[in-house]
């Protein structure tokens, strides 16, 4: 199986948050409990850059 480099949040989303009314809603929840924890927004930010709707591999293993 090939991996990408990067994942696009909405498909991220989708999966953790199964049961969310929409896309929309579980990508605010997902903000939230990234904004509730300073630590992981660092850790984040310190991954380095992507484009603005994806996570790099890094960063997806720090959110899961």
């Amino acid at each position: 199986m090939k991996v990408r480099r990067t994942i696009l949040k909405q498909d991220l989303v989708k999966k953790l948050y199964p049961d969310s009314v929409s896309v929309d809603a579980a990508m605010q929840q997902l903000r939230r409990e990234i904004e509730l924890c300073p630590k992981l927004k660092e850790q984040i930010a310190n991954t380095g850059q992507t484009k603005r709707h994806y996570y790099n591999k890094q960063q997806l293993l720090l959110i899961l």
